[in-house]
C-alpha cells in the first residue's frame, strides 16, 4: 500500500475550530490546540468546499511549522446513490474537492458520508458505491492528488457505511481506508459496541482484512452520542453519554493504533483534551 503521509502515533484532533476561537480564525485556533496540547484539527467543510489559496497556503505553513496534524471532512451533501444522476455527479465532485484542498494544505486524509440506501438492497448499494469510487479514485491519479480517501461508518441504518461494508471497499482500493466513526457504529446498533471486547473486534477485523498498515493509518471520530431504536440522534458530551471511551482508548493503545482521532463532542477541545489526557495515562 502507499504511504501518502508519515504518521508515528494516534494524534487527538479537534472537529472544526475550538469553540474558544470564537472569531480569531485558523491562526487563533492552531494557537489553542497548541496551548492544550492537542496535535491538529478536522477542516470541516459542511455546506460546500471554499478555501481561498491564501488560506490553503496559511494553513500548509502552520501545520509544517508546529507539526500539527490536518484532516478534512467533505459536505453533508453527498450521496452517491441519490437516484437523480446529476447529485450523484455533484456529490463526486465535492469528494474530490475536500481532497485536492487538503492535499493543498498537506492534509493527511478525508472522510465523507458516502450513501443512502434509497429503499435499496444493500448489494445493489454497495456496487453502486463502488462504482462511483473508482471514479473518484481515477480522477484523483489523473491529477496526482496523492490523499486518503475515507468513507466513514455512518450512525442510522438508513444510510449506507456499517463497518463491514466499508472495510469490503477499503479492499478494493489502495487510495480507500475506512473512517472509523465509534459512536456512530455504536449508535447505529441501538448500543451495542461499547465494551472492551468489541472495539477490539473491530480493530481485529480491520487488522486482519486491510493489514497492519491500515492500524497504523487510522482515521477515526468519537463523541458522545444519544440514540433511538433507529440509530443516531446527536452528538452529546462524553460525560454525558455512554460512550465507554475509556476502554476504546485502551483498545487503540493494545492494538498500536496510529493516525488521526478526531472528537466531534459539541465542546470540541474540552473532550479532545479528556480523550488525549486519558489515552496518555495508559
Amino acid at each position: 500500500m502507499q504511504n501518502f503521509y508519515k504518521i508515528d502515533k494516534l494524534n487527538f484532533l479537534t472537529a472544526g475550530m475550538p469553540l474558544a476561537t470564537d472569531k480569531g480564525g485558523y491562526p487563533r485556533a492552531f494557537e489553542i490546540i497548541e496551548e492544550m496540547g492537542l496535535d491538529g484539527m478536522e477542516v470541516e467543510f459542511v455546506h460546500g468546499v471554499r478555501m481561498s489559496d491564501d488560506t490553503r497556503k496559511l494553513l500548509k505553513n502552520i501545520t509544517k511549522e508546529k507539526n500539527l496534524v490536518l484532516t478534512a471532512h467533505g459536505p453533508f451533501y453527498i450521496n452517491l446513490n441519490s437516484k437523480e444522476e446529476e447529485k450523484i455527479e455533484a456529490s463526486v465532485q465535492r469528494i474530490i474537492d475536500t481532497a485536492k484542498t487538503a492535499s493543498d494544505f498537506g492534509g493527511y486524509s478525508i472522510t465523507y458520508h458516502a450513501a443512502f440506501y434509497m429503499g435499496k438492497d444493500k448489494e445493489t448499494v454497495y456496487e453502486q458505491v463502488k462504482q462511483q469510487t473508482q471514479k473518484i479514485v481515477d480522477i484523483l491519479n489523473n491529477n496526482k492528488i496523492k490523499m486518503w480517501i475515507r468513507p466513514e461508518t455512518t450512525g442510522k441504518s438508513t444510510q449506507w457505511g456499517d463497518y463491514e461494508e466499508i472495510i469490503k471497499l477499503s479492499k478494493e482500493f489502495e487510495q480507500v481506508l475506512p473512517c472509523i466513526d465509534f459512536s456512530h457504529i455504536h449508535a447505529r446498533t441501538a448500543g451495542e459496541y461499547n465494551t472492551y471486547d468489541e472495539f477490539c473486534k473491530i480493530l481485529d477485523r480491520i487488522g486482519s482484512e486491510l493489514g497492519d498498515f491500515a492500524l497504523k493509518n487510522f482515521h477515526a471520530h468519537l463523541a458522545g452520542i444519544e440514540y433511538t431504536a433507529k440509530g443516531e440522534k446527536r452528538h452529546l458530551i462524553l460525560e454525558k453519554s455512554d460512550m465507554n471511551y475509556k476502554d476504546l482508548l485502551k483498545a487503540l493503545k493494545n492494538f498500536g493504533v496510529q493516525g488521526a482521532l478526531v472528537c466531534e463532542s459539541p465542546n470540541i477541545e474540552t473532550d479532545a483534551k479528556i480523550l488525549k489526557d486519558y489515552y496518555m495515562s495508559l
